[in-house]
């Protein structure tokens, strides 16, 4: 009885094991995803499955299942018998995105400011000084990685599920942009102000007052990205 309650006990620990780990598919998302947000898969590159899946070590069930979620995140287009490509970067949805994310992420920040505990609020203050830190520099890689992580951390202080589900959907195009404009993107120094702003006013836990900072930070952002795609557009159409 002694040795079949012990089997038991490590069948559901490795059954545990096998649901906890990530599925292969979703493996491949987190490194695709990567890849389309940080351009290394360009907007209207094919993606060639069989080199996908030599480069990711999957078979193609796994792939495209990967595909098909990163599809609804609006990363990629599928394509009836053929070749699935990097969703093309939408300049005139741009301006809408942003909105919707201004809206997500106010709405996170005012929950936030009764949700958050004073040492989720800490994380928050050491991510920060660390952002400033490289506000003079030209390290656009740890400022784009810092910043998304703050962002994220405002999101899940707000103890949402469905708000964090929503706003995971929506964040790949919005991160895309982001980082596809960091290149001539002169904000950073402001955008860190604004977030040292937003911070204090979290800790102070004025509600009404940090979801309007908020809500200004990431339509001030979208501004400035929404031109600079506006005019890249404009000088591709001028070259063609």
């Amino acid at each position: 009885m002694e040795q079949s309650t012990q089997l038991s006990t490590v069948k559901r620990a490795l059954l545990f094991r096998r649901v906890a780990q990530p599925s292969l598919a979703d493996g491949a998302q987190q490194q695709l995803r990567h890849m389309i947000v940080r351009g290394s898969l360009a907007p209207g590159e094919r993606l060639v499955e069989p080199e996908l899946c030599e480069a990711l070590g999957i078979s193609r069930t796994p792939l495209r299942d990967a595909l098909k979620t990163l599809a609804a995140e609006g990363l990629v287009k599928l394509r009836h018998n053929r070749n699935a490509i990097v969703a093309p970067i939408d300049v005139q949805q741009l301006e809408h995105l942003f909105e919707v994310e201004a809206g997500i992420e106010g709405m996170a920040i005012a929950f936030a400011t009764q949700r958050m505990t004073n040492t989720e609020i800490k994380r928050l203050e050491v991510l920060q000084e660390r952002i400033e830190r490289l506000q003079h520099g030209d390290d656009l890689d740890a400022y784009f990685e810092l910043n998304q992580k703050i962002h994220s951390l405002i999101v899940e202080g707000a103890k949402n599920p469905i708000l964090q589900e929503t706003h995971r959907r929506l964040i790949g195009r919005l991160e895309r942009a982001r980082y596809a404009a960091l290149g001539q993107y002169g904000r950073m120094e402001q955008s860190i102000k604004e977030h040292r702003l937003i911070l204090d006013a979290l800790k102070a836990r004025d509600s009404e007052r940090v979801q309007a900072l908020m809500q200004d930070h990431v339509r001030h952002t979208g501004e400035v990205i929404t031109v600079i795609f506006n005019s890249l557009s404009r000088s591709a159409t001028k070259t063609r």
